[in-house]
């Protein structure tokens, strides 16, 4: 599960600016010089690239080149082999066993066996650790227990029974498994350089890929520059020398980089520049449906939302999010009135009731939850929306800031401030209502559905339902496809009724892509691998 921009973490991870170049065993030249390296635009800088402990889309992104999972995803985003030939599945649906290639390779050339997989998710799952994202792991066997800190990492329900076969023990069925595991933070661990290095493991310099590409360096603020592995077990079709993420929070600056041949990938889409966009780099531009949803978030252990769903309803009821997709956003996004994107496998889009009213009758409602609250122009409800920096997220907040104020009196403080500092904020409780979202990692409902369990570590709102948890858990027990599908939608209109956020609008993919990079293409997943593309002269 991904938050674009920013995690839910309870701790902050930030590797100090080095140089370095990552420990391969060399090998035939693979390009020289700029004319191969594909330069891709990233709007954040990662928050760090160790798999275990990154969090952030734009961290996930980079992964994706240096890791590879048992699984990956192919290009429509569905799962596929990796470094795994293939994967059989016992008849009660519990247990998975992976059979390793056995030409995968380090950077350093020794052989990725099943220990590695191993070691990785019990890393991951271990509190010393401090996973954000240890329990998207928690159907294997003990997960749970272990990152309470009730049992060692070592009985985690994972095994390697020989050097190229990883068995996975899990507590109820998950058909969502495979795809998970295309995800960076399932990827091995090299255990002797992670004895070696411990947190300065993933450095240039210190951390091995068993990937398309090489960690080689990380200018805080600036780039990242990647170099290709040799020693990739299908190197033979990487037709890149090495790819640079070139790290500008400004959608304007990246623009001009873009425009001015600096960059063949832009990362983000400028929203004030898109008709300009589509009249003169339309058939540059890609926008394609992501299962994402953007939402504000409310913190639920402190007033004055503790405790008054009343009051998160009423701010709900007023936002008139098609104002927001049509004259804020501006490219395509579709109004959301719930948490489940449209096109996710299986699943029907739960809107609330009240969503179909129209406007006069959701505001009168409003206005009277609202006075119900212990509110009124007298006496309005103040409070502080923090969002990180971005001009789309401030424009946003100011117009949502006004259809508040101008349905029910409310008066908000708009906090912009850098992604650290939102995400220390947000984590030590301090914010009261802050910007988020959330984009799946694999295809399937669950993803969704697990964020808002009272024990996931990055359930930010904090939403803590006994009833949710159950219909979760009784859903993730299920062999019977129809009913699991039918108890997570219960399970979603109970949170959507409880209101612990609310949903802005669902994601588009967007993206410009000069016509000289090959090999692009758009999925629901927003995940194209730089290992698949290529580079034309970019002589224009």
């Amino acid at each position: 599960m991904r938050m674009r921009a920013a995690w839910g973490a309870t701790v902050t991870f930030v590797l100090a600016a080095l140089v370095g170049c990552a420990p391969h065993r060399g090998g035939p030249a693979v390009g020289h010089g700029e004319a191969n390296i594909l330069r891709r635009g990233l709007d954040l800088e990662p928050d760090s690239l160790d798999p275990q402990k990154a969090r952030s889309v734009e961290a996930q992104r980079v992964l994706r080149d240096l890791c590879e999972g048992l699984t990956t995803l192919n290009r429509h985003g569905r799962p596929a082999p990796g470094i795994a030939t293939g994967w059989t599945l016992s008849p009660d649906g519990k247990t998975y066993t992976f059979k390793l290639r056995r030409n995968a390779r380090w950077s350093t050339g020794a052989p990725v066996v099943a220990v590695d997989f191993v070691d990785g998710l019990r890393r991951l799952v271990d509190p010393r650790t401090a996973s954000a994202y240890a329990a998207v792991v928690s159907v294997i066997r003990n997960a749970p227990a272990i990152i309470a800190g009730r049992l060692p990492p070592q009985d985690l329900g994972v095994s390697a029974p020989t050097a190229h076969t990883v068995v996975i023990r899990l507590r109820t069925p998950a058909q969502y498994l495979p795809a998970l595991l295309a995800h960076p933070t399932t990827c091995p661990v090299d255990p002797a350089l992670l004895k070696r290095y411990g947190d300065a493991y993933a450095q240039p310099g210190h951390m091995p890929s068993d990937g398309a590409f090489t960690l080689t360096q990380w200018v805080h603020g600036s780039y990242i520059e990647l170099t290709r592995n040799p020693d990739y077990w299908r190197n033979a079709q990487t037709r890149l020398a090495g790819v640079r993420y070139v790290i500008s929070t400004d959608e304007n600056t990246e623009l001009e980089m873009y425009r001015a041949g600096e960059l063949d990938i832009m990362d983000v889409v400028p929203r004030a520049e898109i008709g300009w966009i589509r009249a003169h780099l339309g058939s540059q531009l890609h926008v394609a449906p992501q299962l994402g949803t953007y939402y504000y978030g409310f913190n639920l252990r402190r007033a004055p939302f503790k405790g008054e769903r009343g009051l998160r309803r009423a701010l709900a009821l007023v936002i008139q999010r098609r104002r927001l997709t049509q004259d804020v956003l501006r490219t395509g996004e579709q109004p959301a009135y719930s948490w489940v994107p449209p096109g996710t496998a299986g699943y029907q889009v739960q809107a609330p009731a009240w969503s179909r009213l129209s406007l006069g009758a959701r505001v009168a409602e409003a206005r009277r939850l609202y006075a119900a609250a212990g509110y009124s122009a007298a006496h309005p409800l103040r409070f502080t929306l923090q969002y990180n920096t971005g001009e789309i997220h401030q424009d946003l907040a100011l117009a949502v800031a006004s259809m508040w104020r101008t349905a029910l009196g409310v008066r908000v403080r708009l906090v912009r401030e850098d992604f650290s500092t939102l995400m220390h904020n947000i984590s030590t409780g301090e914010a009261t209502m802050f910007r988020s979202s959330w984009e799946a990692d694999y295809n399937d409902p669950y993803t969704f559905a697990q964020y808002f369990k009272s024990d996931f570590g990055i359930n930010m709102p904090h939403y803590d339902n006994p009833n949710y948890d159950r219909l979760v858990d009784r859903a993730e027990a299920t062999l019977n496809p129809a009913r699991r599908i039918a108890l997570l939608e219960r399970a979603e209109r109970l949170m959507l009724h409880d209101q612990p956020i609310i949903p802005l609008y669902f994601y588009d993919s967007k993206h410009l892509v000069k016509p000289w990079v090959t090999g692009w293409y758009d999925n629901p997943m927003d995940v194209t691998y730089s290992r698949e593309l290529g580079l034309r002269d970019r002589s224009p």
